[in-house]
């Protein structure tokens, strides 16, 4: 119990703080790292052509082999391309995968700023405020979006993609649904909490 007191001192938790507010930098900067990567070719899907199948191939190689690929991201979604009938990859389908993994990846960027802001105030000592949870509101439903919208969103640019494109984009979405679910639901609910403990407080500041 003594162990957890200490760790709860302000002056651990402003330091900690601190710490995860760089960390969230560290993240945000690797978001846009892996953006780059995937606009420039380098996300990875299943490739199926008529001289073979290749499990992760991306669309700057024209050598599939696995030891030529160097820096590549990966969506986290099981996706299958087709080549068209020139055994070639359609630009209009590398945009749709470059979509669907901006879709992905700038509302998690979005939810780590909105992290760093929260450590950022915490650092400062600004704890019980409404910015605060404001933030941790917009988390939230960044990741009810990502719950819910973005497995949606993905298929609908897969199938506009497939209608202007000799190449076909087969997807499979959705795998981390739940988890990403309650996550944005715990934090609703922390934002929340939050504001009702800051409206308790200006009720009693107001009182006395």
């Amino acid at each position: 119990m003594k162990l957890l007191n200490a760790l709860l001192n302000e002056k651990y938790a402003r330091k900690a703080a601190v710490v995860l507010q760089w960390a969230c930098y560290v993240v945000m900067v690797f978001f846009v790292l892996t953006l780059v990567l995937a606009c420039l070719g380098r996300q990875t899907f299943a490739l199926n052509t008529g001289t073979g199948f290749y499990e992760n191939a991306i669309y700057a190689g024209q050598d599939h082999e696995w030891r030529s690929r160097g820096f590549t991201v990966y969506s986290g979604d099981d996706i299958l391309v087709t080549a068209n009938d020139g055994d070639q990859i359609d630009l209009t389908t590398h945009i749709g995968l470059s979509l669907m993994f901006a879709a992905q990846s700038l509302p998690t960027l979005a939810m780590y700023w909105l992290l760093s802001r929260v450590f950022a105030n915490v650092a400062q000592g600004n704890v019980f405020t409404g910015q605060n949870a404001r933030y941790l509101l917009g988390y939230g439903l960044l990741q009810l979006f990502l719950a819910v919208c973005l497995p949606f969103l993905k298929l609908l640019i897969c199938h506009l993609t497939n209608l202007v494109s000799g190449s076909r984009i087969a997807l499979s979405t959705g795998a981390g649904m739940l988890d990403s679910l309650f996550t944005g639901i715990a934090f609703i609910v922390a934002a929340y909490i939050l504001q009702y403990g800051i409206a308790l407080q200006d009720e009693v500041d107001h009182t006395l």
